[in-house]
């Protein structure tokens, strides 16, 4: 079955870095796109990333220039890595990814900023 696990997560101070990590299983990683999204408490969950098969990538302006998807399709891997961190980014980050018609979402990871 298709499993989605995050790791990487923890507590940093503003403007230093983190870098998640996703290992996927159960599908072809490879032909599949793949997104990060966040929540923060009290808050709907935000698309943070996206990256496509080919490597391609997109973000919202919230985080644009500071995170930087990546993926490894050998080990079937998905990244994030996120520098100049700031008190807002603090949320559960989450790797999801679409299979036919449905969702997948890992367990999550706890990123949090102290200012």
């Amino acid at each position: 079955q298709v499993q989605l696990v995050e790791s990487g997560g923890g507590l940093v101070q503003a403007g230093e870095s983190l870098n998640l990590s996703c290992a996927a299983s159960g599908f072809i990683f490879s032909i599949h796109t793949m997104d990060w999204y966040r929540q923060a408490p009290d808050k709907q969950r935000e698309w943070v990333a996206r990256i496509l098969p080919n490597g391609n990538a997109n973000y919202p302006d919230s985080v644009e220039g500071r995170f930087t998807i990546s993926r490894d399709n050998t080990k079937n891997m998905l990244y994030l890595q996120m520098n100049n961190l700031k008190p807002e980014d603090t949320a559960v980050y989450y790797c999801k990814t679409d299979i036919i018609t449905a969702d997948y979402w890992g367990q999550g990871t706890q990123v949090t900023v102290s200012s």
